[in-house]
């Protein structure tokens, strides 16, 4: 018996040092957040992107949930609401059935939206080119400067983030400062060193030309013996760059969705995808994603949360012709970007400025599916979508499927945290 029992114990002990080994062998094969890998784009962008990055980071948690959003009647989970009629009614009085790919869930607080996608390139990039710091460019509550920081902090390069707010000259003063609030508070926890400038500085210099002077000011001002050499990285991580995150993005969400299946059986069909543009990298890489990747292609609709249409039809042309769109000659990239995106003006009052309406929306959409939208992106973007392009032309969306792309950026919410307060009371 002894003997059995000493045998027994031995076959526990091997097993498990079995399983130990090999899960240290699988956790051996992660990649360092801070290791390059050698980036090989879709097949379906060959010879028509003539310029793909060489490298990439792992800092994403791909891929990230898709699924169909089954929403609850916001008078069955509060009786004391103010309204019975769900905000998603509509949806389902038409039968359109609504998914959202979560891209909110790419990383931690400090790192998740969407911009992390771009950042795994652009800061591939930086490191390969040897520099030790990275500047970039922003609004106060911005989640592209707050992500970029933590991901420089995580792969040892000092991050330079320039805020622009119309309190600039009063925090330059000392008559005013930041405070903690949502995005800031991490910057600041990160180390982030912090500069600010006026929306007329932004307008009359330049994003590109504020970030590229800032680099330039780094580059010149440091000492010898510990010279700094800075990456700029423009607002929204939105170049040819960056943009190949969404790339990668459309890759994976196609990916999910072939395996979607009706309550029947059947192969979902993918008809619409919506999302929130604000700097047009996001745009232009879903947009050339899914114009590449399907012959069946679902119609995509950008919803401009600043600026105009015109703006991001041109913006995103740039991109796609820095990224080596290759066309026939017939055919301008403005004209190939127009047939296959439809931009929407959902910008409200403006950028990150929130009408009651938008954060009654945000708030409601909360309670009815547990899905927490920003209230500068996602959920200014997903309020103008269903209450204005869906409504105004519900026969073209009947019957249909809509895939939402959420991009992040809850961290927004906490400075509209008195509104939304008056809001849920």
């Amino acid at each position: 018996r002894p003997i059995v029992k000493g045998s027994h114990r031995f076959v526990l002990c091997a097993a498990a040092a079995s399983a130990m080994s090999s899960t240290t062998s699988a956790f051996s094969t992660i990649p360092a957040p801070g290791k390059i890998s050698a980036y090989e784009p879709p097949k379906w962008t060959h010879d028509i992107l003539e310029h793909p990055p060489k490298g990439r980071l792992t800092l994403c948690n791909l891929p990230t949930p898709l699924y169909k959003i089954e929403p609850y009647a916001l008078a069955n989970a509060l009786p004391d609401s103010k309204s019975s009629v769900g905000i998603l009614n509509s949806l389902a009085d038409n039968n359109i059935g609504l998914f959202i790919k979560r891209d909110d869930a790419t990383h931690g607080v400090e790192l998740g939206g969407n911009k992390l996608r771009k950042l795994e390139f652009l800061l591939a990039d930086a490191l390969d080119r040897g520099c030790n710091t990275v500047v970039t460019i922003g609004g106060e509550q911005s989640n592209h400067c707050r992500a970029t920081a933590s991901a420089s902090r995580m792969l040892g390069l000092d991050p330079h983030l320039i805020l622009r707010t119309k309190r600039a000259n009063k925090v330059h003063e000392g008559e005013d400062e930041f405070g903690c609030i949502g995005n800031v508070l991490i910057d600041r926890m990160i180390g982030s060193k912090i500069y600010t400038c006026t929306p007329g500085e932004y307008g009359r210099i330049g994003s590109d030309g504020l970030v590229e002077r800032m680099c330039n000011y780094l580059d010149s001002t440091t000492a010898a013996e510990n010279p700094v050499k800075a990456y700029g990285i423009p607002v929204g991580g939105s170049n040819a760059v960056g943009t190949w995150g969404y790339i990668n993005g459309v890759e994976e969400m196609l990916d999910q969705w072939g395996a979607m299946k009706s309550d029947s059986g059947a192969t979902c069909s993918l008809d619409h995808v919506v999302f929130a543009c604000g700097s047009g990298g996001t745009a232009a890489g879903i947009t050339l994603g899914l114009a590449l990747a399907r012959s069946s292609k679902p119609k995509v609709h950008a919803i401009g949360v600043c600026d105009d249409p015109d703006y991001f039809y041109n913006h995103v042309s740039k991109i796609a012709d820095d990224m080596g769109l290759v066309l026939p000659s017939y055919l301008s990239t403005v004209d190939w970007i127009r047939e296959h995106m439809t931009v929407h003006q959902g910008k409200g009052r403006g950028y990150a400025a929130s009408s009651p309406e938008e954060l009654d929306f945000v708030a409601r959409f909360a309670q009815e599916t547990g899905i927490v939208l920003d209230p500068v992106y996602s959920g200014k973007a997903l309020y103008h979508f269903i209450n204005h392009v869906l409504e105004e032309d519900i026969e073209s969306f009947r019957g249909k499927n809509i895939l939402f792309w959420h991009t992040g950026g809850a961290l927004g919410l906490y400075e509209k945290a008195s509104s939304l307060t008056q809001t849920l009371e």
